[in-house]
């Protein structure tokens, strides 16, 4: 396929259908510029930016520019943002200052994770943003729900993905082709465990017309987590991960392995998600490096990566088959 009649690239203005996951915490203006200027869509993610600067506590939409102008310094390139939807005021009142700062930066894609929001979507649609929407635990009514009101693409996410996992039990290869049969005329484009050409190839193969990758972009030269965690992922097996929460894996740091085994004892998750969270969540070890107190979450396929290149190679190796 040309990349001009990939119905991704179209709507997103890009080069090549690849989306740059916004991982939480290990993303910042470099990767996301790199990713854009190499063809892709570099997505700015939750907690870039600092929240203090000389003392001063940084509001949310000044933090979100600061970092939003940085990214416009590298790149004219289409960059997009992350929006978290959970049905609530307090994420809600976030969305808003968010979109917000990206309209006045001139950024105008929208990567909705979460559920779907009436008001956050009309806000969206207000400001002419275009909305890529990826539910938590994908299923075909909640694609059905966010194409009818306005989603111009959506993400098939499945249980292979780093970060917070779907609650179902479908694989990426198994949602992907669910999704694609539900939807009418919007995009679908495929998450979860994709690290190489061959997983990029299988969920076209199924339907998808782009793809959603996170973990293969932390093992990037320009991604600000911890080297400690790089090699991690590298010297890493997908058969190493284990269980944190129902909803959480890591690989096997000494946090990781004790919150394991307290889970397995029957303590309720919350807690233990509690814990995490009150210690820093994934900010501690995969930005701070301290993989004794934290985890490391990645998907099940980083058996595959063997190496940290710059942003502008991964993106070259993932779209070998779009490459003029």
């Amino acid at each position: 396929m040309k990349n001009t009649d990939n119905p991704v690239c179209r709507v997103l203005g890009i080069r090549y259908p690849l989306i740059q996951a916004p991982m939480n915490w290990i993303n910042n203006a470099a990767m996301v510029a790199a990713v854009s200027e190499a063809g892709a869509l570099g997505v700015l993610g939750p907690n870039a930016g600092p929240k203090v600067v000389d003392g001063r506590r940084v509001p949310t939409e000044e933090r979100i520019g600061m970092v939003l102008e940085q990214v416009r310094r590298l790149t004219s390139a289409p960059v997009g943002i992350n929006i978290f939807s959970a049905g609530d005021d307090a994420t809600r009142a976030y969305a808003m200052k968010t979109i917000a700062a990206a309209k006045a930066h001139d950024v105008n894609v929208y990567c909705l994770v979460g559920t779907f929001d009436g008001p956050i979507y009309e806000a969206i649609k207000n400001a002419g943003g275009v909305i890529v929407h990826r539910e938590l635990t994908p299923t075909p009514r909640s694609a059905r729900v966010a194409e009818e009101h306005g989603a111009d693409i959506i993400v098939a996410t499945g249980i292979d993905e780093g970060g917070m996992i779907p609650s179902g039990c479908m694989g990426t290869f198994t949602a992907v082709p669910s999704i694609v049969d539900a939807v009418k005329s919007v995009p679908v484009m495929a998450a979860g465990g994709i690290n190489d050409i061959r997983g990029v190839r299988a969920a076209f193969a199924l339907g998808a017309q782009g793809v959603y990758v996170g973990t293969r972009f932390i093992a990037s030269e320009e991604c600000p987590a911890a080297q400690t965690v790089k090699d991690m992922i590298v010297a890493g097996s997908g058969d190493e991960i284990i269980a944190v929460a129902p909803d959480e894996r890591s690989l096997p740091t000494p946090a990781a392995v004790e919150y394991n085994r307290r889970l397995l004892a029957g303590e309720p998750a919350e807690s233990i998600h509690k814990e995490i969270m009150d210690k820093g969540g994934l900010g501690l070890a995969m930005l701070h490096g301290d993989v004794d107190g934290g985890i490391v979450s990645v998907n099940t396929g980083i058996s595959s990566i063997r190496s940290i290149k710059p942003v502008a190679a991964i993106v070259a190796e993932l779209m070998a088959d779009f490459m003029d």
